[in-house]
């Protein structure tokens, strides 16, 4: 068993996978509240089943039931398990399309975060000005073709990054830069931390999605992944 396992939820298979978990009964009054914020029915349907995701993903590494799992919320709003939580962290993210958690052991901190690949003409346009000089530099060197898959690939490996971190998107995401996101292993460059303390993944789950995960002071094995299908 690696130190960090990946579970995937397709949106087609939500709705078995909440009737399955026991759906908005599971969670507790504070999960309820935060899911059922005036949102979109859809994505009040998506943050229900990825806390759902995530007490199934947290009771599949230690055995203990879902039920009993008790969260709080950090400054910057990322859910952490209190304790007694064995060392286990995670993180959670939903797109159209896909929902996804990651959990790692020994207490490492952990983000993750999954977007539809290639990049929209409007994300094409408007996220590279928030890049660091070397990404913005890769991407006027990349084919037309290639260019919209980069930015998305950029994209959630600096996401997964920050909710490792446990900023958010509150800190400037051309104040530290990735390299090699087309292939091999990604590798930060970031003035404030050193690069070898932080492991990255960027997958492609699905033909329509790009998912990077960060996790802290991890062995460089395999990430192990699970697909849910309800």
């Amino acid at each position: 068993m690696t130190d960090r396992h990946l579970w995937l939820l397709p949106e087609s298979a939500v709705d078995a996978f909440i009737t399955r978990m026991g759906g908005w009964d599971l969670l507790t009054d504070g999960e309820r509240a935060r899911c059922e914020r005036p949102l979109a029915p859809q994505v009040r349907r998506r943050r229900l089943a990825a806390r759902l995701l995530a007490r199934h993903a947290l009771s599949a590494r230690s055995g203990r039931p879902p039920d009993v799992w008790r969260f709080r919320t950090t400054a910057h709003g990322r859910p952490e398990p209190r304790p007694p939580h064995q060392g286990l962290r995670f993180n959670l993210t939903h797109t159209d399309g896909l929902i996804a958690c990651v959990v790692t052991d020994g207490d490492r901190a952990c983000g993750v975060d999954a977007e539809r690949s290639p990049a929209a003409p409007d994300a094409l346009t408007h996220l590279p000005r928030f890049f660091a000089e070397a990404e913005r530099a890769e991407l006027a060197g990349a084919a037309d073709g290639e260019r919209a898959a980069l930015v998305a690939a950029y994209w959630v490996l600096k996401e997964a990054y920050l909710k490792a971190l446990g900023t958010g998107l509150r800190r400037d995401l051309s104040t530290f830069a990735f390299t090699r996101p087309r292939g091999g292993t990604p590798r930060v460059r970031d003035p404030q931390g050193p690069a070898d303390h932080w492991h990255f993944d960027l997958i492609r789950p699905t033909s329509r999605h790009v998912l990077a995960v960060a996790t802290e002071r991890s062995r460089p094995a395999g990430l192990d992944t699970t697909t849910l299908f309800g």
